[in-house]
């Protein structure tokens, strides 16, 4: 399976602050916004990885992020010249999906929980036995959302954007898992009213094809995080540094994810300290390289 992060656009709810960098490079708490995700691929197992921004910012992931070899795995970049939607985002990573499966997460989503391996494993099961995953998360408000219906045995009957009678409380996240078939269906979608490839409108063809799952993220358990507003921001750092100061831990750190999944040795991982603060390099020796 390979991973997309779509981190184009421009931001314009969080300007100025947008007007000279990626929002998915503003920073929640102490890292890149973009971490998070990137740290969600790690964890599944994902190695592959393709970022798509745009074209003024890109050279700023490449210093960033580089080619993943210090983290084990393969990044490579695509410009999105104007966002046309996201599921725009197969028919950009076309060749870079070949025949593979595909899993694409949106740059400012955050997700969080002690067990979310597990829940992407049920992911990537699913796609063994052919069937597409999309990620539902219980919200208070979800006129807000696009809602998914769904039965007994989680198959997913639709997906409804900002629905005014909501069919049920479950938003559908920025996580999706598809066949190799979504390359396919992307091409085959017309822009919605808006002008933009609708994830909606290609979900809702998995839909039709009784190929669409949904897997749960208990909102007891788990925290899903859109950090496209200033509030939104907000509430996601001081999510990560209640977590990282209570628990004694680290949030999408991508070296400690990368060594715990065995992507690099110890001996790389102290290779990687020179690019981290002062406090995640204590933390990092403390915790693997002590002794």
């Amino acid at each position: 399976m390979k991973g997309i992060i779509l981190a184009g656009g421009y931001g314009s709810r969080l300007y100025p602050l947008t007007k000279y960098t990626s929002k998915q490079l503003l920073p929640v708490y102490d890292k890149p916004m973009i971490y998070y995700p990137l740290s969600i691929f790690l964890q599944a197992g994902i190695k592959d990885i393709l970022i798509i921004t745009n074209p003024e910012f890109i050279s700023i992931y490449q210093d960033l992020l580089k080619d993943g070899s210090h983290l084990g795995i393969n990044i490579s970049y695509k410009i999105q010249l104007e966002p046309k939607g996201i599921a725009e985002a197969f028919i950009l990573g076309e060749d870079f999906i070949g025949e593979d499966s595909v899993s694409l997460i949106l740059g400012d989503n955050i997700f969080y929980g002690k067990n979310i391996e597990d829940l992407l494993k049920n992911c990537i099961n699913n796609i063994e036995n052919s069937k597409c995953t999309i990620i539902g998360y219980e919200v208070t408000d979800p006129e807000r959302f696009g809602v998914v219906e769904f039965d007994i045995n989680n198959n997913v009957k639709g997906v409804e954007e900002k629905p005014k009678n909501p069919k049920s409380n479950f938003a559908v996240t920025g996580l999706y898992f598809y066949t190799n078939d979504v390359v396919k269906f992307a091409k085959s979608l017309s822009p919605s009213s808006r002008g933009e490839l609708e994830i909606t409108d290609l979900n809702n063809i998995f839909i039709k094809e009784k190929k669409m799952l949904i897997e749960f993220m208990d909102a007891s358990r788990f925290k899903w995080l859109d950090s496209g507003t200033f509030s939104a921001l907000l509430e996601s750092s001081e999510f990560i540094k209640q977590q990282q100061e209570n628990l004694k831990i680290q949030v999408g750190l991508l070296d400690e994810v990368a060594f715990l999944k065995g992507f690099i040795s110890k001996s790389e991982l102290k290779d990687n300290l020179n690019g981290l603060s002062i406090d995640l390099q204590k933390y990092l020796i403390e915790k693997y390289l002590k002794s």
